[in-house]
C-alpha cells in the first residue's frame, strides 16, 4: 500500500487531473450534495500527516538570514498583491475565483519546498526553515490579507477564518508534533526518518485528492454549463507563477549564493495548496466552490512547472559546487 500511495504522490500532475476528472462525472451524473459531509475528515487526512514531519525546532536554528528575510518578503510584500491584481483583472465578476487565486499566494512552501530543493542541490537547511516559517507566518496573516484586500469584494467573516486556521493548521501542527515526538521515543530519530517520515505525505496526498475530488464534483453542472472557465483559469494562474518564478530567480542569483538562492525559488514559488484549499472550503462554504477550482487547477501548473524548472537549475545558477570540484 506505501508504494503505491508514494506512487500516487509522486505523480500530482496525473493523479490530481484524473481526480478532477472523476469528480467531474460523479457531480454531472448524480446528485453530491452529500459530499459537503466529507470535507473535514479529508481536511484532516491533508493536513496531520504533513505536519507529524515538519521540523518545527529548525526555525529556531541561524544562518542563511539573508535568503530567509527575502523569502518572507517575496513571499508576504510582492506575491499576495500581484495575485490579487491579477485576479481584478481577470475575475472581476467573479470574486470567489480571486479569492482562490489569493490564497493561492498567500500560504508559501510545502514539503515540496524541501523536495524540490534537494533535487536542485540547493540548501536544504534553509529550505526546511522557509518551510516552518512559511506556514506559521502564512495562516497568521490569510485571515487579516483576506479581510484588507476582498472585503470590498465578498463577505469574510474574519473570526470564522482566523477559527478555521486554528482548526486547519495549528490544532494538526501540535497533534503532529506529539506524535513526531512519541515516535522518536519510541523508535529512534534513525527509524523515525527512514521508515516512519516517508509514510506520511503519501497519506497526506490522498486528502488533497479528496478534497479536489469534492471540489469539482460539487461545481460540476457549473463547469458543464461554462466548460471554457477552465482555461480562463489556467491564463491568471501561469501569469502569477511565471512571475513569481522570474522573480525569484533574479532575486536569488544576484543576492545570494547558489544553495541559498534555491532555497529562496522553490521557498517563495511552492505555495501550501493544501492548506488553501481547506481554508477556501471550510471558512467559506459551499460558494467557495470556485475558489476550490482555481487553487485545484494551481496544483497542476505546480508540481508540473518544478519538474521542468529543476532542469534549467544548473543553467541559471550554475553547477553545484561539487560537481566543480570533482568534474
Amino acid at each position: 500500500m506505501w508504494k503505491i500511495l508514494a506512487s500516487i504522490n509522486k505523480n500530482l500532475v496525473v493523479a490530481i487531473p484524473s481526480m478532477m476528472l472523476l469528480g467531474f462525472i460523479a457531480g454531472f451524473f448524480f446528485k453530491v450534495g452529500f459530499l459537503q459531509n466529507l470535507i473535514i475528515p479529508f481536511t484532516f487526512l491533508m493536513i496531520y500527516p504533513m505536519m507529524v514531519v515538519l521540523r518545527i525546532r529548525k526555525v529556531l536554528e541561524g544562518g542563511d538570514m539573508r535568503a530567509q528575510v527575502l523569502t518572507q518578503i517575496i513571499n508576504f510584500a510582492v506575491i499576495p498583491f500581484v495575485a490579487f491584481g491579477i485576479g481584478l483583472v481577470f475575475f472581476p465578476h467573479r470574486p470567489f475565483m480571486a479569492l482562490g487565486l489569493l490564497l493561492a499566494a498567500l500560504v508559501p512552501t510545502s514539503g515540496m519546498t524541501i523536495s524540490w530543493t534537494g533535487f536542485a542541490k540547493g540548501n536544504l537547511e534553509a529550505a526546511v526553515k522557509m518551510t516552518v516559517a512559511g506556514l506559521i507566518l502564512g495562516s497568521l496573516a490569510t485571515p487579516f490579507y483576506v479581510q484588507a484586500l476582498m472585503a470590498a469584494h465578498i463577505s469574510v467573516d474574519i473570526a470564522n477564518v482566523m477559527k478555521q486556521i486554528v482548526f486547519i493548521v495549528f490544532l494538526p501542527m501540535v497533534a503532529g508534533y506529539i506524535t513526531q515526538i512519541s515516535l522518536v521515543r519510541r523508535f529512534g530519530q534513525k527509524a523515525f526518518q527512514e521508515t516512519w517520515s516517508p509514510r506520511f505525505p503519501p497519506m497526506s496526498t490522498l486528502g488533497v485528492l479528496g478534497i479536489v475530488f469534492v471540489a469539482i464534483a460539487l461545481k460540476a453542472e457549473a463547469i458543464a454549463q461554462l466548460p471554457a472557465v477552465l482555461l480562463y483559469i489556467l491564463l491568471p494562474l501561469l501569469l502569477l507563477y511565471g512571475f513569481n518564478y522570474f522573480l525569484s530567480t533574479v532575486v536569488g542569483k544576484m543576492l545570494l549564493p547558489r544553495g541559498d538562492a534555491i532555497a529562496l525559488l522553490y521557498g517563495t514559488v511552492m505555495r501550501n495548496l493544501s492548506i488553501a484549499l481547506a481554508i477556501a472550503m471550510n471558512a467559506f462554504g459551499p460558494a467557495a466552490s470556485d475558489a476550490a477550482l482555481v487553487i485545484a487547477i494551481a496544483y497542476i501548473i505546480q508540481v508540473q512547472s518544478a519538474a521542468w524548472y529543476v532542469r534549467l537549475t544548473n543553467r541559471f545558477f550554475g553547477e553545484p559546487e561539487v560537481q566543480k570540484v570533482h568534474g
